[in-house]
């Protein structure tokens, strides 16, 4: 049945390549046994840089299944998620990620993300993204407020 997900997954893939609508990337979510989401990349369809298959699968998933927590669902995608996908994954609580090509794999269709792997571990100002820090103490008063909210939803 896991190999069932996963070739789902991988015929998503391969028919959003053929139809121009996006990236060789499918996804499958899975609860209770059954398929509750698939998506595809769309990030040219779209315009959405986001708009990765993983984290498709996961927005269809949440509003399918009503809730922002997919603790008990799994995730099976044709391709190993690149860092922005893998920390969605652990955002929405998943509980095992099943995967086919890998990121390196995914570099040699073009698909290269390591540099963003090199850039996370810097510190802010190490990276080659120009960050500044600013208003420091303002920027608390989010957080405060959050922690003296008493109709909070933890998440």
């Amino acid at each position: 049945m896991k190999a069932d997900y996963l070739r789902r997954a991988i015929e998503l893939a391969v028919e959003n390549v053929r139809s121009g609508r996006g990236g060789p990337f499918g996804a499958v979510i899975i609860a209770d046994g059954a398929i509750v989401a698939e998506g595809v990349n769309q990030v040219t369809s779209t315009n959405d840089p986001t708009a990765h298959a993983e984290v498709v699968a996961i927005r269809a998933a949440c509003r399918k299944l009503g809730r922002f927590d997919l603790r008990g669902c799994q995730i099976y995608a044709s391709c190993e998620p690149c860092p922005m996908c893998l920390a969605a994954i652990y955002w929405a609580r998943i509980d095992q990620l099943y995967f086919g090509a890998t990121h390196k794999d995914a570099a040699a269709a073009g698909f290269d993300d390591s540099y963003i792997y090199k850039q996370v571990p810097l510190s802010p100002r190490e990276r080659a993204l120009p960050t500044e820090r600013m208003l420091e103490e303002e920027a608390q008063s989010p957080f405060e407020e959050w922690r003296r909210s008493t109709t909070k939803i933890p998440y």
